[in-house]
């Protein structure tokens, strides 16, 4: 058993390395299974066999490294995403992400209250962290389950959702692609601003791709990255608390995000390898989390999977109203979709499958989603908290 503090961050950084490495394979299975789960499934199951023990030195490990790395991911992350180019991409394009983000905590808080009697306590919270993930993608997850504490085991319940309703519906999104001409026909949109944004896009994407991460990138990046991180959480300590939602580790993420947003706006978000780093940061604290669960809880599953179906079913019903009524064309609403459910995973994937050069579109609207995505799934932890 371990119950070294050391050696227990040893193996789970160790796991996340394992599960990177395989996943770079390309493997088929991880078409299937996300890196992500199969971190946190190998991370439970060495919690639950008692692998990994329970003393203060692990408990003292998990918090420290935990509330370190989550402010220096979300930093990195948000380095990527100049809110500028968003406003490019035109009325339509931010009303098809808007209505998206909308519908799916809509989805969360109706589903909430035709299935309350069936979940286990603190269901709320876990429901605030996967619409973090809903509106954003995982790193938002994990980043409001450490700001509400959601328990390892509830928190299980939402991964499983975030790998088997997700997994699903990015297979729709993708089956429906060839039907686009006739959705654009049934909506009477129109994609010429579309094709006069891809293009511009496409040169500022190249441009950055052609460069390499060297050792000065790395360190600078790390150095900056810690230093406005612990600024932030100074900070956010001296400020006040208001209920469960709003406490330090909020004020630290809110203004960690902020300095995100602002500095991706200067020459610093053309210094390459932000994103392969906050990556990094993301699989370590997945890991993290994971060696806190125990799977002797999953027997209500089944319940939270039909949940996440019904939330996916609000979302699409109100999308196609507002297709309608804006007249957004499949493109649009499918890659506003992914932008928020799942993020860069999956919405540049399905903007290539219309065309490779609308792939930095998918980009942006997945890093538009990465910023905004913490304070969606906060908004919905609170309003269920309520319910």
């Amino acid at each position: 058993m371990i119950e070294s503090g050391f050696l227990y961050l040893g193996v789970i950084v160790g796991l996340a390395g394992l599960v990177a490495f395989l996943e770079s394979s390309k493997s088929k299975f991880f078409k299937f299974v996300p890196g992500i789960v199969l971190i946190y499934f190998g991370g439970a199951i060495l919690k639950t066999t008692g692998i990994i023990g329970s003393t203060e030195t692990i408990d003292n490990t998990y918090g420290s490294v935990r509330d370190v790395l989550l402010p220096m991911l979300i930093f990195l992350m948000l380095l990527n995403c100049d809110l500028r180019k968003l406003v490019k991409l035109g009325p339509k394009m931010l009303i098809g992400y808007f209505a998206a983000a909308f519908s799916i905590m809509a989805g969360f808080v109706i589903t909430f209250l035709l299935f309350q009697g069936f979940y286990a306590p603190n269901t709320s919270e876990a429901f605030g962290a996967l619409a973090g993930s809903w509106t954003g993608g995982s790193a938002n997850m994990v980043i409001i389950q450490g700001i509400l504490e959601v328990p390892e085991n509830i928190f299980g319940y939402a991964l499983i959702m975030d790998t088997i309703n997700y997994s699903t519906w990015v297979m729709i999104m993708f089956w429906l692609v060839p039907f686009a001409a006739v959705f654009n026909k049934w909506a009477k949109s129109n994609t010429e601003h579309l094709d006069e944004v891809t293009a511009e896009l496409m040169e500022e994407d190249e441009e950055k791709e052609g460069k390499t991460i060297s050792f000065v990138h790395m360190l600078g990046l790390l150095a900056l990255a810690i230093f406005v991180s612990a600024i932030a959480a100074e900070i956010g300590g001296l400020l006040p608390s208001f209920g469960t939602v709003v406490n330090a580790t909020t004020w630290t993420i809110l203004i960690v995000s902020i300095l995100g947003v602002l500095l991706a706006m200067t020459k610093l978000t053309k210094v390459p390898g932000s994103m392969d780093m906050a990556n990094v940061f993301l699989y370590i604290v997945i890991a993290l989390i994971a060696s806190r669960a125990d799977f002797s809880q999953l027997g209500q599953a089944p319940v939270y999977i039909i949940s996440g179906f019904v939330i996916l079913a609000v979302h699409a019903i109100i999308m196609m109203i507002v297709a309608k009524v804006f007249k957004l064309d499949l493109f649009t609403l499918g890659v506003s979709s992914l932008a928020n459910i799942g993020g860069m995973a999956s919405a540049p994937l399905l903007a290539g499958a219309f065309h490779r050069s609308l792939i930095p579109i998918g980009v942006l609207m997945a890093l538009g989603g990465s910023f905004l995505g913490t304070y969606g799934g906060l908004a919905v932890a609170e309003i269920l908290s309520n319910l």
